[in-house]
C-alpha cells in the first residue's frame, strides 16, 4: 500500500508550522518500509536573509530538520498503535554527511528507509537529493511520546 500525503495532513501529524515545517508532501509512503518526501526550496524563506547574504544556501542543520521530520512522518504510518496526539522527537543523528549546497529553486527529495525500531525509538537512514544527487545524509533516530 501507498500513501501519499499533501500539507494539510502533514500538519495534522507534525506540530511544526511556517517557517519550521519542512516537508511540503509525500509523494510516496510505504508503511514500514519507505517514505519519499518534498521541500521546496523557496528564495522567500526567512533564514536566507542571514544565510548568507548575496549567497543564499539552505542551511545544513535545516536539511537535517527536514530529514528528520520525514522519519516522524514515516513512523506515524507504519505503526498503528501510534495514536493521534503522538509528538515525533529527535533522538539522534549519526554520520551526517553534506555533499553539495541547496539553494533556492532547488526542490530537495527527501528519503527515509526504514532500519529498525524497539519500544518508542525509530532508527532510520536518511538522503536529501537534488536532481537525483546526494545533497546528504544521516542515520536519524526518532522518539514517538504520546502527549
Amino acid at each position: 500500500m501507498t500513501v501519499k500525503l499533501d500539507i494539510l495532513q502533514i500538519q495534522e501529524l507534525l506540530p511544526h508550522r511556517y517557517p519550521f515545517l519542512l516537508v511540503d508532501k509525500v509523494v510516496e509512503c510505504e508503511p514500514g518500509v519507505r517514505l519519499l518526501g518534498v521541500k521546496n526550496v523557496t528564495f522567500n524563506e526567512p533564514f536566507f536573509q542571514g544565510h548568507f547574504p548575496n549567497l543564499p544556501i539552505f542551511p545544513g542543520v535545516l536539511i537535517m530538520e527536514a530529514l528528520a521530520q520525514a522519519t516522524a512522518l514515516l513512523t506515524s504510518q507504519s505503526d498503528e498503535s501510534i495514536s493521534r496526539g503522538t509528538v515525533y522527537y529527535l533522538a539522534g543523528i549519526d554520520n551526517a554527511r553534506f555533499k553539495r549546497k541547496v539553494v533556492p529553486g532547488d526542490q530537495l527529495m527527501l528519503d527515509i528507509r526504514y532500519v529498525k525500531h524497539r519500544r518508542n525509538i525509530w532508527s532510520f537512514d536518511c538522503r536529501a537529493e537534488v536532481e537525483g544527487e546526494l545533497a546528504a545524509s544521516a542515520q536519524i533516530m526518532c522518539a514517538a511520546s504520546v502527549n
